[in-house]
């Protein structure tokens, strides 16, 4: 790792080869063509930057190649700190960095090509239709980049970017997905002064430069979320964020206009009809919050995300309600559940899953009939129609139809040493190696019976509209078999569970700031599960067995298939009641009434998990949430609260994270606090953690 000297970088002994790839400088030059001025796509404080077709490994990829410029007020800090950066960091809204090349004066970086450019390019120089519902994607796409570099990347303190911005730094790829790029300038925060701030050189580009940073020197955070605040001015406005049509820059500006009353004003003339006014308040806002003079007054990175999605979700709200007021709730689900309209993904046309014969009526099918019926047949029986009607466009992807033979081919034909995990009563979990290397998890239900199918096709459908970097990722599914197949992500570090309760090796140390993130990591992806306005899910088996934890301890929520949507305009639905005992909302049992407040009270006794140890239910049938708020209310949490926690907590983070775990397990669902509330308040109290750290 890089370590900030002042205002210098010096590189650590770590292996670049086994991160990112060295390339010799014939390749670059023969690769650029001698470094042809007609090869060159951008320019930047760096220097100049080429598209050419480099070699990677068997295959020839499009690259975008940096080279910096003699003159460049930048430096080997700075190229050394990029290659660092990018060669440790992975994640689909960050751009991926293929390789470098150093010789002699030559610095040299070769990155993944990004074919749409940056932001900048299609809001200020080629006037690109951008639709509010893409430009709010774009922007949601660029904060999780962020948010990720902030508090996902696994480095203990996070990383500063420095520099954001529209150009150069926040690139479109083909599919107009958002890579946030350029970390020349950004510093990873040292431990001294992780919770607080960094001393350095005011670096940055003017007119996104935080104003307290500027003045102070003192380097946050919040620098980065000021920068943010004017992208996102740039984006509703399609002013530059110094602008010559301006008195002043695009911040004061439009903070001046909004407090005249004039919000509507400055929205770019091309979106201002598509906006619906909650949507655009809600928007001023985040805006209005990123850009307080006030670092403290800020939000995280993560309260952006979730704020964003939310302003996502009613601008979609606004436009399906225009639509035809017949759809169901299953038809706005599918609207999300997206198979490519060409069958790309799958190697072959959708149509070849669909039955042969007509679609029957549901209510004319007896029960023999209906268990006659494959697996896939009764998929598309119920929902075929709906899935033709609305081609299956969504957002997030495509899930691809994987065929049984290439599923049994990467699991050996299922074989017991590919199993990973025998789930609760839903099936088994494999691991798979598919054609292309890639390693993967596949679910395969146990029986056909109904009962066993019907969760499956839940998940398929529920995972299929889900987008989020802590919620594990659906690939596919396969419906030719006799049972139903999932094909999700995999996540190598077993569950949440197992690390609490039989992590018993020398190694198994499990400190508190791990404990936190996890829990902010899992109640931020519960947040974004309730806070779609058009189809709140609820999960309905939150449980540490469902929080699946990768190589970096990263959280990752699973199993969604018991999990609910609730229809616009509903905060309830009565269900049969389901769930794990030992979590389950003691208010769902007795009514069988299910709201969002059912997963913030079985989220409560995970956090109670976390912090004493203990299970659920123990061997002698004692409930922890009873024993946890009847300790809290006996004044003698300390004696149930696990030793290690106890070593690394203060006072104040006990009381207020035993608080937390109280309200979460009132009673009385109305009484509880709401995710988003939930992870708020965890981010409060890592923050306490890493400033205890620095006082210490």
């Amino acid at each position: 790792m890089f370590v900030a000297t002042g205002n210098e970088y010096e590189p650590s002994s770590v292996q670049w080869s086994q991160l990112c790839r060295h390339f010799e400088f014939h390749e670059i030059l023969t690769t650029t063509k001698n470094f042809d001025e007609s090869l060159v796509v951008g320019r930047g404080g760096f220097g100049k930057v080429y598209k050419g077709n480099i070699k990677n490994g068997s295959t020839v990829v499009a690259a975008a190649i940096k080279r910096l410029d003699s003159m460049s007020n930048q430096g080997a800090s700075e190229f050394w700190a990029e290659v660092e950066m990018l060669s440790k960091l992975r994640h689909c809204h960050l751009v991926s960095l293929i390789g470098y090349c150093n010789h002699e004066t030559e610095m040299i970086l070769v990155y993944e090509y990004m074919p749409r450019g940056t932001l900048a390019d299609h809001l200020h120089k080629l006037g690109t239709p951008l639709s509010w519902c893409q430009r709010l994607r774009i922007c949601i796409g660029a904060a999780r980049g962020l948010d990720y570099l902030h508090t996902g990347t696994g480095i203990e303190f996070g990383i500063i970017h420095r520099d954001v911005k529209s150009f150069s730094n926040i690139l479109l790829d083909e599919n107009w997905a958002v890579k946030v790029s350029d970390f020349g300038l950004s510093i990873v925060s040292p431990k001294n002064q992780a919770s607080t701030y960094v001393n350095t050189l005011v670096k940055g580009t003017f007119g996104y430069i935080d104003p307290n940073y500027f003045a102070t020197g003192k380097l946050t955070r919040k620098s980065d979320v000021y920068a943010f605040g004017v992208v996102l001015l740039e984006v509703l406005c399609r002013k530059r964020a110094v602008d010559n049509s301006l008195d002043c820059g695009i911040a004061t500006w439009a903070q001046d206009s909004i407090k005249a009353g004039r919000l509507k004003g400055i929205v770019d003339s091309d979106i201002r009809r598509e906006i619906s006014t909650k949507c655009l308040k809600q928007f001023a806002k985040i805006a209005e919050r990123c850009l307080d003079n006030y670092p403290k007054n800020r939000p995280t990175m993560a309260e952006v995300v979730l704020s964003l999605e939310y302003v996502l979700t009613l601008q979609e709200n606004t436009y399906n309600l225009s639509q035809t007021a017949s759809k169901t709730i299953f038809g706005r689900m599918v609207d999300k559940f997206s198979f490519s309209d060409s069958g790309q993904n799958s190697g072959m046309d959708i149509g070849s899953f669909m039955p042969k014969k007509p679609y029957m009526n549901l209510g004319s099918l007896t029960p023999k009939r209906w268990k006659q019926l494959t697996p896939r047949e009764k998929f598309f029986q119920k929902n075929g129609a709906l899935l033709l009607e609305d081609k299956l466009k969504s957002g997030v992807g495509s899930i691809k139809l994987f065929q049984a033979e290439e599923l049994e081919k990467a699991t050996m034909n299922f074989a017991e040493s590919m199993i990973i995990e025998r789930g609760g009563g839903t099936g088994i979990v494999y691991k798979g190696i598919l054609s292309d290397n890639r390693v993967v998890a596949i679910k395969r239900s146990r029986t056909l019976d109904e009962e066993q199918v019907e969760p499956f096709m839940n998940e398929i459908v529920i995972l299929g509209q889900i987008n989020h970097r802590n919620v594990v990722q659906l690939l596919g599914c396969c419906l030719e078999t006799e049972v139903p197949l999932l094909v999700c992500e995999f996540v190598s570090s077993y569950n949440l569970y197992h690390h609490i309760h039989h992590n018993t090796s020398s190694t198994g140390r499990f400190p508190l700031d791990s404990r936190l993130r996890i829990a902010h990591e899992s109640a931020g992806a519960l947040a974004y599960l309730h806070s779609d306005a058009t189809t709140t899910i609820i999960h309905r088996d939150v449980k540490s067995a469902n929080i699946l934890l990768d190589e970096n301890y990263t959280a990752k929520v699973a199993d969604f298939g018991a999990s609910k949507s609730l229809p616009l305009g509903h905060d309830q639905v009565f269900t049969v009641v389901y769930g794990t005992l030992g979590y389950m909302d003691p208010e769902y049992m007795i009514t069988g009434q299910l709201t969002d407040k059912s997963d913030v009270y079985s989220f409560g006794v995970v956090l109670a998990e976390l912090l004493t140890g203990l299970k659920p239910i123990d061997e002698e049938d004692k409930n922890l949430a009873t024993v946890f708020v009847q300790a809290k209310r006996e004044d003698r949490l300390r004696e149930i609260v696990d030793r290690q926690v106890l070593e690394e907590v203060t006072d104040e983070q006990l009381d207020a994270a035993c608080n937390l775990v109280c309200r979460c397990l009132d009673r009385e669902s109305r009484n509880r606090p709401s995710m988003k509330e939930v992870t708020v308040e965890l981010e409060r109290l890592r923050r306490l953690k890493l400033y205890n750290l620095y006082l210490v």
